[in-house]
């Protein structure tokens, strides 16, 4: 009797705790803090999370994908400073998943209801201050090479403006493998607007004065920029869209809504960009043999002038596996700022700080990426593999890691520009050294 009772003890807790995760209580808001703005219609993943009859299907594939981490899409390791937006579940939260599951997925009482979240406009950051929309519908073939597009859209601002984010609404988001946005201050790109019977006209460039605003890349989140940063577009100026289209065996139509977010004032401070290795490691030798299982690139670069690291992202096609981003500080301290180490192509994005990090003068940033190019990579679009360099269709390579950051002084932006400028354009001239063929293939693209 007297054991009985003992084992009914150690065992209560247990299953106390069963009953205590519901759906309602307990899991609901992972879902729906987390899951839910992807998970719904129109976005980009394939079945909606915004009920419990939603989860509560999906419950067994849930628990597996968040205990492994595969979702929700998060490819940051913890690094030596927090993100802002971290979409990472907590060990507890994924405990939680799996016990509902075990527990059989129990919705709970009605008075623990959480409502799902609302998504009024559409738009995942609210509603845009102006919205855009593309003058015609870019057609994608079924089949074919990749195809780099640029389509213009003026403005009609009558006053500057600062842009502290972007969204867009995608028709063809299938197809689309990545967006960047220019502003041309100038406001006469769109007179190029027509080549053949598509709107818009070809290549990598943008055209005229062009200033980059950032982009979009599938597994993106729309984020604003940190409290008094933002991106100046004067008036007048185009918004020039370039699309990345990717044919995937079904003819598709692009016509994008695009929605721009202003600050209230001109920021105090302005943004830049420091790529390592440049271009995507254009000049870095990016060849990479069949079968080679480990091909690194490394590329350093030391600070001109103190600076405030405000966010960073990362880009490279299929078989990028790991992507790093180190800066050594003067007193000699290492701190990490990125760390990817299962780089996954259907997923990028920007991870912004959760406050400043500050980099004195004479920090050195150190990248380093890794492609896996064998057999073993399920994520190698070959098979067998073949051999890949750097090239702007999805199935060949490229390779980057960018760090977006201020000035500590706004006297000190164009140092670091310049500075920064002279640095892409060393990592040129000592490609080209190496490998005279590589001047034709510069020149080339700059002429797009």
């Amino acid at each position: 009797m007297q054991l009985r009772l003992v084992l009914a003890l150690v065992c209560l807790p247990g299953v106390l705790g069963a009953q205590r995760v519901s759906f309602n209580k307990q899991i609901a808001p992972i879902i729906y803090q987390n899951c839910s703005s992807c998970h719904r219609p129109g976005e980009a993943a394939p079945f909606s999370l915004l009920s419990y009859q939603d989860v509560a299907k999906k419950a067994k594939l849930i628990a597996a994908v968040t205990a492994s981490r595969q979702m929700p899409p998060w490819k940051a390791v913890p690094a030596s400073f927090p993100y802002r937006d971290e979409r990472r579940l907590t060990d507890s939260e994924i405990a939680l998943l799996q016990e509902w599951v075990k527990a059989g997925m129990p919705e709970g009482s009605p008075a623990d209801k959480t409502a799902p979240p609302e998504f009024k406009s559409g738009w995942r950051l609210g509603e845009p201050d102006l919205v855009v929309e593309m003058p015609a519908a870019y057609h994608i073939p079924a089949d074919g090479a990749d195809i780099y597009r640029n389509i213009a859209i003026p403005l009609g601002l009558t006053e500057d403006k600062w842009v502290t984010a972007i969204d867009m609404r995608l028709t063809a988001r299938a197809v689309v493998h990545h967006v960047l946005y220019f502003a041309d201050p100038v406001g006469k790109v769109h007179e190029r607007q027509q080549e053949g019977t598509e709107p818009g006209f070809a290549g990598m460039r943008a055209g005229g004065a062009s200033v980059p605003l950032g982009g979009w890349a599938l597994g993106a989140q729309p984020h604003f920029f940190p409290e008094g940063l933002a991106m100046s577009v004067t008036k007048g100026s185009d918004l020039v869209i370039q699309y990345h289209f990717h044919p995937d065996g079904k003819a598709e139509a692009e016509k994008s809504l695009i929605g721009l977010y202003f600050a209230k004032e001109a920021p105090k401070r302005t943004l830049t960009a420091i790529q390592l290795p440049p271009v995507y490691s254009l000049f870095s030798g990016l060849d990479i043999p069949a079968g080679e299982k480990d091909f690194v690139i490394r590329d350093s670069y030391t600070l001109p002038a103190a600076v405030d690291a405000v966010g960073i992202s990362a880009h490279a096609h299929y078989i990028g596996k790991v992507m790093q981003m180190t800066a050594t500080l003067p007193s000699g301290e290492t701190k990490t700022l990125l760390h990817i180490t299962d780089w996954d192509f259907a997923w990028q994005d920007r991870y912004f700080f959760q406050d400043f990090v500050s980099l004195p003068k004479g920090t050195k940033l150190e990248a380093e990426i890794h492609w896996d190019n064998s057999a073993g990579n399920p994520r190698n679009p070959s098979s067998p593999p073949i051999p890949v360099a750097w090239g702007e269709q999805s199935k060949d390579e490229m390779g980057s890691l960018t760090l977006i950051a201020v000035p500590h002084e706004e006297a000190d932006l164009n140092t670091v520009r310049r500075d920064y400028r002279k640095h892409t354009t060393d990592r040129a001239r000592e490609r080209i050294m190496k490998d005279p063929s590589m001047a034709a293939k510069v020149q080339a693209l700059l002429a797009q």
